[in-house]
């Protein structure tokens, strides 16, 4: 070991350093020394430190045992000679033994374990700030203590491990400025096959502007350098997993409740004992009034047995407390206090009726001096029908002359969280965090775990209580379950944290430090692992500094020559300073089971867009906030207040320079991503964004990345919810040039300027290559469930619900850029609103009426944002097979389960289309056009009016093989159509395509084009591009028709019109108003984009009247009637189209019109095309087909539950139990559905039961009445293995009692209150566990129950089903495909 400089070691005899032939090595496991070889005498060391030189030094003793073990030899000259072997024999014997026992003092020796290897010196340095360390050549190190040094670095084949115990006693804490491990240098903390038990902690201390920077690392840092090797394996422990059951605010189904009452007198509280419910809140002033004392005992007596009375007395009661009164109080709730009770006496009870004193808990404090000295309190625990303890207490005081007063009901101290998988190593005092799942990330919540001895391996109790609703339930067929994350591990790096911001550190965004430490690993390390270590106050807001960063490194798996491939797996990455883990010009990376929380800047970042084949298997991400790096990180002031590398005086619009912090920021589409979740981000959660070039330090290495035409890794089972901006977003890239004067906008600022066009090897000559989103569940993101622009992209599989809009689409860009793409949605969900109401606070902003059931909700965006499930943008896109649920408007918002893109300025396809929809009853709006007013605004951009789509089985409008479009769009009209105003749409019948048209000199015209059948109703455009040198309009237009086109100035000189989605034959007839007495060129071409050349150059011939150009269509001739001014061309195209190309298979059509105009007035002709010369009476070309009739069969997604473990089979069961008052008003009748198939029924109860294993239905049984029958039946009638539904109808009654018990077995925590209910429904099962999917609901009297909906898990091993293992599980799959 050298300390300053130098080291100082004594070579061993043979010269080598004292370490096993072949060492051990990440990955590997490490032999046990061999004995020492006959005749080779082996040394000890010894360790000693002089403070002077504060240097370590070795001292052999070798020579003098020679000399001593000679001269024994010279005195015993006549001892036999098997003596001396046996004397040489035991030396060597104890030898052996001495380094046996020293590698690990207390432990049994275990080869795979670094800290027990043969060679290693204990080492125990003390605390020295200013001590710097070089653990060197022959040097292998210890670490038994904790330690406090200036730095270490480890490097020429130098080796520190940290010292375990079997019984994890050990508590190692290494504090330095910075640790580096460089060639050939390892730092060991535990094995892969060989866990570290204990707990270790490096902390990394130090300040930004103080100590020494290094060019490389910088400053408070563990770096691995080339030849570096860190291995970093802690305990077991479940990363994270899901919630199996709703965590409710305070953990209670109606909340916690504390208040204090500022009435005199006997304050009461009445708490439902089933559900902790406070159901009444009542004071009696039974010091002034004797009627009091009686109203009180009145209702004492009207409760019924089991009902929870809470009393305190606030002030004085005992007056006109009448001694029935005390004596119903004695009687009812077992008072022992209550018959002495005195003038400003503090008393405090909490009992329930009629279970004596045994239930009771009371007390009193004496009044004396204005004070009682203290609370009389009173505190009973109970717990619910589902099995949730709670406690109620009340309690009593004068303090200071102030009587006080308070009830309080919580859930009892620790409460637990039911989890979807069983979880590994979670252990008392650990931290964890439940996400949001809501609109608001920040409703995120960590808790402690507890010690919970009755708890099984799927629930940990934890300390405090919830403030926010996280949900634990598939809700409406939506995975909308809570992710919960595992924060602590038992190897720790952190970061050593001033208290709060300061110096250059960016003080004006943080009140914190920002500054902490971070890991960095560099091309040609050895060899790096690390698993199950937490990385807390890590990362600096200082470019290349995070708490994991892979730089520069490469090839990282087998490509580049790794025998065990580089992983980070199993790290928990929380409060910390810039990013979570970065891949930089890094590929191969896998990155598991990691969980990134409460971070600053892109969590999950791909850096340069050319990190490529990098694996992201189920890590999860949440609460993403901004952070200063780049523009992209930046929220709006730090956007606009950051201008270190603008130009000039250019201030940042955050809207499009920044606000893209992202949870994973992908910059290559070859990655793939697997099981993840983005559980909350300041604006997004994935994010796929594409390079034009290499970026960064990448910048140079190739000369483009290609990243747009590159072919998407694996994406499949991914979640993002409670991102403000989008849950996906697929679009956009950054800037590639530095700042100037021609563009002075931030390097690596958002630019928009990329379009995702996957093709086969990224060669735009080669076919298409689809991206396919599988299995994307997208749930409370207040912007968008997801934002694709590109194509060929398909989604499948995926469910989105409560997003202000849930996907949309945008092609690859404007034509002629844009060839044609197709984008896909099938077998997916859209849910408007669903079951999860959500929580007011936690910087959620919006909270109102929902359309579905009109009650209180949060809400996505504002109150009047017009909700949509699918948004149609431009197109081409095509939705089959999915399903859409809950989309109901409210007085103030639009909401619909198809809608379009708000003030669209761009152009829209006809080729847009739906076929295969199922929309359930509670869709009142299938689609909504617009309206002007909010949001609209005036509802008249080009892409507005243009708004059209294809119906192509009739599953949208009843009416087959018909397109939709705006109601006063009469370009694509024809008297057949059918209007439906709620829409304000139209459904017709007809052919219909675009045409493009471009305009020069002058640019900025509005065009007026009219259908010659519907003069009075004009379409006018404003364009596209308001600043270009030429002007662009798409109408949709119905073909086999007649238009004109019209300007509001002088007609431009030159003028495009090509053919868009015109097939073969196809053709309408156009006229361009221009003035009298104009010239024309007019000439034909074939326009190919690929390289802007054209081809089958021809001429137009002039004709000598109309009537002649339209017997001639498919000849190149024109007709100008000069009086009118108005040049007319038969527009029909020649060639063939194929597939989702805008454009024949030759190219594109166009029609090129130049113009010598002799007088510069309007070229407006509408006049003149309104006369009967040339508008016609409206008719049909395909008349309207009938309207659809019987069900639409094979509509909608064939699945019904969207969940994040596809592997397991759900079956939805609904129980609809309408009381006495839903029955009056004419709701539907009662019933039980499994799986789509209904049973209705007439009697009071009904009840069906389901093998839990096949999820068929086994029996259905009715009960006029709850009696012996039904007990009996209830009990013994139900076969084992069963899942168990009953509703009821009307008011229950009879025996209820009876009835509550035998529900105790099939899932309720205890016997429930029916008496005086309305209405029940019951989820249970009969069998040996008792599935937290089970629930009993009731309603009180002249109330009926809601619509329930549970998605109950099939086949469990719980259930005793067999054939539990054998599920496909694709994502591991996926997994080992991608790893290959």
């Amino acid at each position: 070991m050298q300390e300053e400089r130098h080291l100082s070691r004594t070579p061993t005899p043979n010269g080598r350093p004292c370490r096993s032939p072949s060492g051990y090595v990440a990955g590997r496991v490490m032999p046990a020394r061999p004995p020492p070889s006959p005749g080779v005498t082996s040394h000890s060391v010894q360790w000693s430190s002089s403070k002077a030189e504060n240097q370590a030094t070795f001292i052999t003793r070798e020579n003098e045992q020679w000399r001593e073990t000679e001269a024994a030899r010279k005195r015993r000259r006549k001892v036999k000679n098997s003596l001396v072997c046996v004397s040489i024999c035991l030396g060597l014997f104890f030898i052996v033994l001495a380094v046996v026992f020293g590698t690990n003092p207390g432990s049994e020796r275990d080869e795979n374990c670094p800290d027990h290897q043969l060679g290693f010196t204990n080492w125990d340095p003390g605390h020295n700030e200013l001590k710097r360390v070089v653990i060197g050549k022959g040097d292998r190190f210890r670490l038994v203590s904790s330690a406090t040094l200036h730095s270490i670095i480890i490097q020429q084949g130098g080796v520190l491990v940290f010292a375990d115990s079997a019984d994890g006693s050990k508590n190692i804490s290494l504090k330095c400025s910075y640790i580096l491990v460089r060639d050939g240098g390892e730092l060991h903390i535990g094995a892969e096959k060989c866990r570290y038990k204990s707990r270790a902690t490096i902390t990394l201390r130090g300040r930004s502007n103080e100590g020494e920077w290094s060019p490389s690392f910088g400053r408070k840092f563990l770096g691995v350098d080339s030849g570096g090797t860190l291995e970093l394996h802690g305990a077991l422990k479940t990363s994270w997993t899901l919630l199996a059951k709703t965590l409710p605010p305070s953990g209670l189904e109606f909340g916690s409740y504390i208040e204090r009452p500022v009435t005199r007198g006997l304050n009461v509280r009445v708490v439902d004992q089933d559900t902790g419910q406070v159901l009444l809140a009542d004071r009696f002033d039974t010091h002034d009034f004797a009627n009091e004392s009686k109203r009180l005992q009145k209702l004492l007596q009207s409760q019924d047995v089991g009902r929870i009375i809470a009393i305190a007395v606030r002030d004085s009661a005992a007056k006109n407390l009448l001694q029935l009164t005390k004596d119903t109080i004695q009687e009812l709730l077992g008072s022992g206090l209550v018959q002495d009770l005195s003038y400003r006496q503090a008393w405090a009870l909490v009992g329930v009726i009629g279970a004596g004193n045994m239930s009771c808990d009371e007390s009193v404090r004496d009044y004396e001096n204005h004070d009682t000295g203290g609370k009389a309190k009173a505190r009973k625990e109970f717990v619910t029908v589902d099995g949730v303890r709670f406690a109620v207490s009340a309690s009593s005081q004068w303090k200071k002359g102030i009587p006080q007063a308070e009830f309080q009901v919580n859930v009892s101290e620790g409460f637990v969280l039911e989890l979807l998988d069983e979880v590994q190593g979670w252990e008392m005092g650990d931290r964890l965090v439940v996400a949001s799942t809501d609109y608001s990330m920040h409703q995120a919540e960590e808790f402690i775990v507890l010690r919970c001895p009755e708890c099984t391996s799927r629930q940990i109790m934890v300390t405090g209580k919830a403030q926010f609703l996280h949900v634990g339930e598939i809700m409406d067929g939506i995975d909308m379950r809570a992710e919960v994350g595992m924060l602590t591990r038992n190897i720790v790096i952190e970061g050593e944290m001033e208290d709060s911001c300061y110096g250059d550190n960016w003080c004006q965004f943080f009140k914190h430090d920002t500054f902490g430490g971070h890991l960095k690993i560099l091309k040609n390390f050895t060899s790096v692992h690390l698993s199950n270590v937490e990385l807390v106050h890590m990362g600096q807001q200082v470019m290349g500094s995070y708490p994991v960063h892979f730089h520069l490194c490469g090839d990282v798996d087998k490509l580049g020559g790794y025998s065990s491939p580089t992983y980070v797996d199993s790290i928990a990455i929380h409060h910390c300073f810039s990013r979570c883990v970065t891949i930089h010009a890094t590929n191969g990376l896998l990155v598991r089971d990691t969980v990134g929380y409460d971070t600053l800047g892109h969590c999950f970042f791909l850096e340069d867009g050319i990190e490529e084949r990098n694996v992201l298997f189920h890590n999860l991400g949440l609460v993403t906030k901004p952070g200063t790096l780049l523009p992209t990180d930046r929220n709006d002031a730090m956007c606009s207040s950051i201008l270190n590398n603008v130009y000039g005086n250019y201030i940042p619009v955050p809207a499009t320079d920044c606000k893209a912090v992202s949870t994973f920021w992908v910059a290559n589409p070859n990655n793939h991503l697997i099981n993840n979740a983005a559980a909350g981000s300041q604006d997004t959660g994935i994010w796929y964004l594409f390079h034009k070039g290499p970026t960064g330090e990448s910048h140079g290495l190739l000369i483009e990345t290609k990243a747009e035409l590159t072919p998407l890794g694996t994406f499949y089972n991914n979640r993002v919810h409670s991102n403000f901006k989008a849950g996906l977003f697929i679009d956009k890239g950054v800037k590639v040039s530095n700042a100037s004067a021609d563009d002075p906008r931030e390097y690596l600022c958002l630019d928009n300027s990329a379009r995702f066009r996957p093709h086969q090897d990224a060669d735009p000559q080669k076919p298409r290559i689809a991206a396919l989103i599988d299995r994307l569940i997208a749930f409370k993101n207040n912007d968008h469930g997801a934002w694709v622009r590109g194509g060929d992209i398909v989604f499948q599989n995926s469910g989105f619900s409560d997003n202000g809009i849930g996907l949309s689409f945008a092609s690859d860009g404007s034509f002629p850029k844009d060839e044609g793409s197709s984008q896909v949605v099938s077998e997916s969900l859209f849910v408007g609103e669903s079951g999860n109401y959500g929580s007011q606070g936690g910087q959620n902003k919006y909270w109102g009426v929902g359309g579905v059931e009109g009650k209180n909700r949060t809400l996505p965006r504002d109150k009047t944002f017009p909700i949509r499930g699918f948004q149609i943008y431009d197109g081409p896109i095509h939705v089959t097979k999915t399903t859409f649920q809950n989309y109901v408007a409210t007085p103030v918002r639009f909401t619909s389960a198809i809608g379009f893109f708000l003030k669209n300025p761009w152009q829209l396809t006809p080729k847009n289309s739906f076929s295969l929809l199922k929309f359930d009853t509670k869709v009142a709006l299938r689609v909504f056009f617009g309206k002007p007013g909010p949001w609209f605004e005036g509802y008249d951009f080009d892409g507005d009016k243009n708004e059209i789509f294809h119906d192509v089985d009739g599953s949208v409008t009843g009416y087959k093989d018909t397109y939709v479009s705006r109601m006063d769009n009469f370009l694509v009209q024809h008297p057949g159509c059918k209007n439906v105003t709620s829409w304000f749409g139209s459904v017709c019948s007809g052919k219909y395509a675009q045409v493009y048209i471009q305009t020069r000199r002058p640019q900025n015209l509005t065009m007026t084009i009219v259908r010659d059948e519907y003069p009075k109703h004009p379409m006018r455009l404003r364009g596209i591009n308001q600043r270009a040198d030429f002007q662009q309009y798409q109408p949709v237009v119905m073909l086999e028709k007649g238009y004109t086109i019209h300007w509001n100035g002088r007609a431009p000189e030159e003028t495009f019109l090509y053919l868009i989605n015109f097939n073969k034959g196809d053709w309408i007839r156009v006229g361009l108003c221009y003035p009298k007495g104009s010239d024309f060129q007019i000439m034909a071409d074939i326009y190919q984009r690929q390289n802007s050349t054209a081809h089958s150059v021809e001429d137009f011939q002039k004709v000598a009247s109309l009537e002649e150009l339209q017997n001639k269509p498919g000849q190149r001739k024109y007709y100008f009637d000069n009086g009118a001014g108005l040049l007319f061309l038969m527009l029909q195209a020649r060639h063939d189209r194929e597939g989702h190309s805008y454009c024949s298979t030759q190219g594109c059509e166009r029609v090129k019109v130049a113009a010598v105009m002799t007088t510069q007035g309007v070229s407006n002709c509408m006049p003149a095309a309104a006369d009967p010369t040339y508008s016609v009476t409206p008719k049909a070309t395909v008349a309207m087909p009938p309207p659809s009739s019987g069900k639409c069969e094979g509509c909608g997604a064939s699945r019904l539950a969207f969940t994040s473990d596809p592997y397991q089979t759900y079956l939805r069961v609904q129980i609809q139990s309408l009381g006495k008052t839903g029955t009056q008003q004419g709701q539907e009748t009662s019933f039980i559905s499994v799986n789509g198939t209904r049973f209705s029924f007439g009697d009071k109860f009904y009840m069906v039961t389901v093998d839990a294993c096949s999820g068929m239905v086994t029996q259905n049984v009715s009960f006029a009445k709850a009696d012996a029958v039904m007990a009996n039946y209830l009990e013994n009638g139900i076969s084992a293995r069963s899942i168990v539904l009953l509703g009821s109808k009307d008011t229950i009654g009879g025996d209820v009692d009876a009835i509550s018990k035998k529900l105790v077995p099939l899932g309720t925590a205890k016997p429930a209150q029916l008496h005086k209910r309305e209405s029940i429904a019951f989820f249970g099962y009969r069998g040996n566990s008792r599935p937290l999917w089970t629930r009993l609901y009731s309603s009180p009297a002249g109330q009926g129950l809601p619509l329930l909906e549970k998605y109950i898990p099939l086949q469990l091993e719980d259930y005793g089903c067999t054939m539990v293992n054998s599920v496909q599980r694709k994502e591991l799959e996926l997994l080992h495909k991608a790893l290959q």
